[in-house]
């Protein structure tokens, strides 16, 4: 058989120009990076490349040989969902009544310890960007900016702020107080801190609060001028909870977690104070009842997001056991691992209530300040929008166990 034979011509200048399409240029550096950015791994590229090493191994860390966190990632990562199809999605519907309040989508901001050594914007970004896509912010204990200062950035945001029982148990009913005072509804107590976990990346880049200027951190941060300009330039760490501190993180945290906390302290907490109360932390059933019964409101499943025991179970992979033990009305929430909204939908779809991610807004706010935050919540909102829509469900209340099939649970 022959070859076809194709008539050719030289293409005129207006059929170059039909196909000839020129972008407007962008002259801001920030808004042209973070555009180009369409997962949160592209987000962490970024920031990887714009933070020192030391504040970017904080972030992107986990505890021992990282395998809890490694874990959670791979176990979102192996779900294999089951579809239906033709049904009408061309709306979908993200918002969700969390704690007695509609959020925008089943999202929220966790608690992360020293933000303003990922970026200078720190908790302001956080609590403002949370607050303008219509999700809650919560202020760690060990924030970088005070109770005061960051709810009066966002009054009209949803702010939370998380607890870590001290040694000092008046020093801690202190901060609750001033959240209260601040607006805070909810109280989220952190419970799986009994000691700081081995943090190893933190120990080998000698990671100190403020961060110290050696030869070593010299160097790495020639190549990032903006992030050393920032912190130079701005006020000093202020943190929620403590004046100052000069040390290494793991001689802070191992300064300030109590190893004697126990169920009698959740409950007397529980009575002093009148708003919601949620628990974080929980990794099997029979610490989630217990809570249940000490009178929380909701739990996270969580394993610190990987910092803390090496090994630990996997939220994602609780949903499951944790929502048939508590029955359909508890509120469940989760984290650890999430860096897609397919992440997201998949945790709903197994039982959870509401989500919520830590390194996944950080990588933002490491790439872009408050503009990064906001492009992280975007990209999550946009998977989370495609996943539905591909799964043929229109409501997150549509979305049911029939969804997900757990595939090669405990391998890898």
């Amino acid at each position: 058989m022959g070859q076809v034979k194709v008539k050719r011509r030289f293409p005129g200048f207006k059929d170059l120009a039909g196909l000839m399409k020129f972008r407007k240029p962008v002259f801001n550096g920030r808004t042209r990076r973070l555009s180009r950015a369409l997962t949160i791994y592209d987000l962490r590229d970024i920031a990887k490349r714009r933070t020192p090493q030391g504040p970017f191994d904080y972030t992107d860390g986990g505890a021992d040989t990282e395998s809890s966190l490694s874990r959670a990632r791979k176990a979102f990562e192996a779900v294999e969902f089951q579809p239906r199809i033709l049904r009408d999605v061309s709306d979908v519907d993200l918002s969700i009544n969390m704690l007695g309040k509609k959020m925008s989508m089943p999202v929220g901001i966790a608690p992360t310890g020293f933000t303003r050594m990922m970026q200078t914007e720190g908790e302001y970004a956080g609590a403002t960007a949370a607050r303008d896509a219509g999700i809650p912010y919560t202020l760690s204990t060990m924030g970088t900016r005070s109770i005061e200062d960051v709810f009066r950035v966002a009054p009209d945001g949803r702010n939370w702020f998380q607890l870590y029982m001290w040694k000092d148990r008046d020093r801690s009913m202190n901060l609750v107080a001033r959240a209260a005072k601040a607006g805070c509804d909810t109280l989220v107590l952190t419970v799986d801190v009994p000691v700081a976990g081995a943090r190893l990346r933190d120990v080998r880049n000698g990671m100190t609060i403020p961060p110290s200027l050696t030869s070593k951190t010299i160097l790495n941060a020639l190549p990032r001028p903006s992030w050393w300009i920032n912190f130079l330039t701005t006020d000093s760490l202020q943190f929620a909870s403590l004046d100052s501190w000069n040390g290494t993180v793991a001689e802070l945290l191992d300064s300030m977690f109590d190893p004697t906390v126990t169920i009698e302290d959740l409950k007397w907490i529980r009575k002093q104070w009148k708003g919601k109360l949620v628990v974080k932390g929980i990794q099997n059933v029979e610490d989630a009842k217990l809570v249940v019964k000490a009178g929380a409101n909701a739990i996270i499943l969580s394993n610190h997001g990987g910092r803390q025991l090496d090994r630990a179970p996997v939220p994602f992979h609780l949903i499951p056991e944790v929502r048939k033990a508590l029955g359909k009305n508890f509120e469940i929430h989760v984290d650890t691992g999430i860096m897609h909204g397919a992440d997201i939908i998949a945790s709903i779809a197994s039982g959870a209530n509401f989500t919520w991610i830590g390194r996944a807004y950080l990588y933002g706010l490491m790439a872009g300040g408050k503009e990064g935050v906001d492009r992280s919540l975007e990209i999550l909102r946009t998977q989370m929008i495609r996943t539905m829509k591909l799964l043929g469900v229109r409501s997150l209340a549509e979305l049911k166990p029939e969804h997900v099939r757990f595939i090669e649970r405990f391998k890898g």
